[in-house]
């Protein structure tokens, strides 16, 4: 009788959890003023890409409100009109208010409820500033072109040296952190990663730092595996034979000879790299829309047909921007076709010209770039088979 009793004054003072069958979610609201009738998205930016999650058309007073499942580890949002975004992190189950006008939404927003969101706003107002210095000094036409890189090169040190001291190796533990080592910037060139393990030592010291805070408290996240990933392959690449030593946990060495890549291919399933170990595999980015791409799919097949069956694999990669044209284009070709839109896996592998590929041996090891061939691909294949 008397749990009964405090079972209904639970009840009336609606202390029980409601929405239950819901699972736990986090909260997205606030005003997006100057944008009637434009309809605002609430995306997922996944390592497999975008996801879009819901979305309202706005009225004229500009408010919304979104909710959705709470992630297990820290994961990042973005609120999208048009182009305009603002990129957040979402750690449960939190309640994050955003107030923002349309035309400046990007750059000039308030956010509350949220001390990673802060920081990320923070980091993303650096990031766009970089951007602007960069591309004025790319554009100028007053100063010698050694003279422009220089530049350039010290504009970019002295950022990554501000981001790893104020925001990466303060609080490695954080979302922000994982956003300010893995931030990547446009310029007149193109989008490249500010920090990038594979080739600079003191960048693999900076994810060497969120991989082992975050190996502590999310191990079997992809995001952990993902910098896991990176930060031992950057080892490998940073340090002479001779002088490596082990600079993170031991736990953190799973499948990290190479860096997987988990994309959908035209049926929509997500396949990676690492599911083909015990089998020779060529790691190839291409865009089918090229010249020359029928000429060389007709000698990939080539290849496909005469090593398949001792253990050869093609995962292909498609920067295509169409993907209609993609889908259509490998519809029929026998090996792994997948697709990238942000550029997460050709940037990881420091893709600098198309096409280029990537020969792994069985191991799930990379063991050669097509542009450091000596002899000829069929012979490469045949030493790693």
């Amino acid at each position: 009788m008397q749990t009964r009793n405090i079972l209904s004054l639970l009840l009336s003072a609606g202390i029980l959890l409601t929405g239950c069958d819901r699972g736990q979610q986090f909260h997205v609201s606030g005003s997006i003023s100057e944008a009637a009738d434009s309809t605002l998205y609430l995306e997922a930016i996944t390592l497999d890409g975008i996801v879009r999650l819901d979305s309202t058309r706005l009225k004229a007073d500009g408010l919304f409100s979104f909710k959705a499942d709470a992630p297990s580890n820290p994961e990042f949002y973005a609120l999208r009109i048009g182009s305009h975004r603002i990129h957040f992190s979402i750690d449960s189950t939190e309640s994050v208010v955003f107030s923002a006008s349309l035309p400046t939404m990007s750059t000039n927003y308030t956010v509350e409820g949220s001390d990673n969101c802060q920081k990320i706003k923070e980091i993303s107002l650096e990031q766009s500033r970089l951007q602007s210095q960069i591309i004025a000094l790319e554009r100028s036409s007053g100063m010698y072109p050694g003279d422009v890189v220089d530049s350039i090169n010290r504009l970019i040190a002295a950022y990554k040296e501000h981001m790893a001291i104020d925001y990466i190796v303060k609080e490695p533990m954080k979302a922000y952190a994982y956003y300010a080592v893995c931030q990547s910037i446009s310029d007149l060139g193109g989008s490249y990663q500010v920090f990038n393990p594979l080739t600079d030592r003191n960048d693999v010291k900076c994810y060497a730092a969120v991989a082992t805070a975050w190996d502590g408290l999310y191990p079997d996240a992809e995001r952990t595996i993902q910098l896991c990933n990176m930060t031992i392959k950057g080892m490998s690449n940073t340090t002479p034979p001779t002088q490596r030593v082990i600079e993170i946990a031991d736990s953190l060495v799973q499948e990290a000879s190479l860096i997987d890549v988990k994309l959908p291919d035209i049926s929509g399933n997500i396949r990676t790299l690492t599911e083909l170990k015990g089998q020779v595999v060529m790691l190839d980015f291409t865009v089918y829309g090229a010249q020359e791409s029928p000429e060389r799919t007709r000698h990939m097949r080539e290849l496909y047909d005469r090593f398949h069956a001792q253990g050869f694999e093609i995962y292909q990669v498609s920067l295509d921007a169409d993907m209609h044209y993609w889908k259509t284009a490998c519809e029929h070709l026998p090996w792994i076709c997948v697709h990238e839109q942000n550029g997460t896996a050709s940037n990881m592998y420091r893709v600098a010209n198309l096409p280029t590929f990537f020969l792994i041996n069985r191991d799930n090891e990379v063991v050669l770039r097509s542009s450091m061939i000596k002899t000829t691909v069929e012979e490469e294949i045949r030493k790693l088979l």
